[in-house]
């Protein structure tokens, strides 16, 4: 994105509303500055408090909140009768990340956000394994059927196959797991992150310019691979780092492994204009296309970068700067006269996960950079995202004059943790 291009953005804002289009976003009439810029329908933090709110007063049953146990959930929180698939490990993984880090922003002043962390983590351990054989055995499942106690064996939905579960996912749950491990002391979580690590690491393969190190879906009895790419190599980096952290040394070799195919070859897939982004299939539950670029992937990989820098990559500026380029040129277009981020190539609409992504990552790369245009581009993108919250603070999966009510990742799971980073880059945004 550059300067011109964030111009227009303001400039057809300027235009729909000085032609007085009647526009809704969401239950909410947008208002706008006299230089066409969108305006919060309320504060930052207001909109987080009220979200917050809403999940804590969800109703708790066989052990669990009911947003823990099913994807497609109606606001008055019962299930979507003709949606059972569910994700439990993407879901409740960035749920478990989104709940730390509020339970740490609001300085652990809520002791309830900490145990619907931990019902989320329980959750993972106790009901979403695959069995205790086959090549990837009692790993986090990717797919399954909503309020299931525990998931059956073949119960792969959305577009997995009945016995195939996605290696990413199983890292982005064992990450948080690691996590939540940190902050309460309870070795379950951890073992199952340190098992998630060596399986993966037993089914690792050298990548190369097809080939990422796991195949995006495998059966997980026999170990066919199903996509020879899989997008987010981000959370296997940060289990793997984690684990390293956390006194286990032996995922130092795998993680070097990784790190070096990041860089010899996802990065350099998209380093100019003229990549097509080729290593950046393939990434989310309900698609299988082989050429279906995401953005959630680069973004946070872009993350990672900024939050660790040189400690990391002595390149993490340009790096990050390649990757949100990427988006920029790839996913981003323009609604109610907002540069927003589409999910996928299959699908750019600005879903939840995706477009707060996108906010928090521009704002952490201003914050790091000094750049204003991206301040401002974070700003309308994170404001445009937040009138998805109604006043009582449900929120809608996918935000725009096309609501959606469902997706709880999209909701609420893969979004209060952007809203977090985007205030600590900017609290001023509160």
């Amino acid at each position: 994105m550059n300067s011109r291009f964030a111009l227009s953005c303001i400039a057809s804002t300027f235009l729909a509303c000085s032609a007085g289009a009647q526009i809704t976003i969401d239950n909410h009439p947008p208002t706008y500055s006299t230089e066409g810029i969108l305006q919060p329908w309320t504060s930052f933090g207001d909109a987080l408090e009220r979200e917050m709110g809403y999940y804590l007063r969800c109703p708790i049953e066989h052990g669990y909140p009911r947003f823990v146990v099913m994807t497609f959930m109606n606001k008055d929180y019962t299930a979507f009768p003709h949606r059972s698939n569910f994700i439990p490990a993407m879901q409740n993984g960035m749920g478990i990340i989104s709940y730390l880090k509020y339970y740490k922003f609001t300085d652990k002043k809520h002791p309830e956000v900490l145990r619907f962390a931990q019902y989320m983590g329980d959750y993972l351990v106790n009901e979403s394994l695959t069995p205790d054989t086959g090549h990837y055995p009692r790993f986090l499942r990717s797919t399954g059927i909503s309020e299931r106690y525990p998931q059956p064996d073949d119960a792969g939905s959305q577009a997995d196959h009945q016995y195939e579960i996605q290696p990413d996912k199983g890292a982005i749950a064992g990450y948080a797991l690691a996590l939540l491990y940190q902050e309460t002391g309870d070795h379950r979580y951890l073992d199952m992150a340190v098992h998630v690590a060596e399986v993966r690491v037993k089914n690792m393969q050298p990548g190369d310019a097809t080939h990422s190190p796991w195949p995006f879906r495998v059966d997980y009895r026999t170990g066919e691979g199903r996509g020879p790419i899989s997008a987010d190599m981000s959370f296997p980096l940060r289990l793997f780092d984690k684990l390293i952290e956390l006194k286990h040394p032996e995922f130092a070799t795998p993680r070097a492994q990784l790190w070096k195919w990041i860089v010899d070859f996802q990065i350099r897939s998209i380093e100019d204009e003229q990549s097509t982004g080729s290593l950046w299939v393939q990434f989310f539950e309900d698609h299988a296309e082989p050429n279906n670029r995401n953005s959630w992937s680069p973004l946070n990989l872009a993350r990672y970068l900024l939050e660790r820098k040189d400690a990391i990559d002595p390149e993490w500026k340009q790096h990050a700067k390649t990757l949100i380029d990427f988006v920029n040129r790839t996913f981003t277009h323009v609604v109610c006269g907002v540069a927003i981020c589409g999910e996928q190539d299959s699908d750019h609409n600005p879903w939840g996960g995706a477009n707060t992504t996108y906010a928090a990552v521009l704002a952490m790369y201003a914050a790091e950079t000094g750049s204003d245009e991206y301040k401002l581009v974070a700003h309308q993108a994170m404001t445009f995202a937040l009138y998805a919250i109604e006043d009582d603070g449900h929120p809608f999966g996918i935000m725009g004059p096309q609501r959606n009510d469902s997706w709880q990742e999209d909701s609420h799971t893969d979004v209060v943790h952007n809203i977090v980073d985007t205030l600590q880059a900017f609290p001023e945004w509160r």
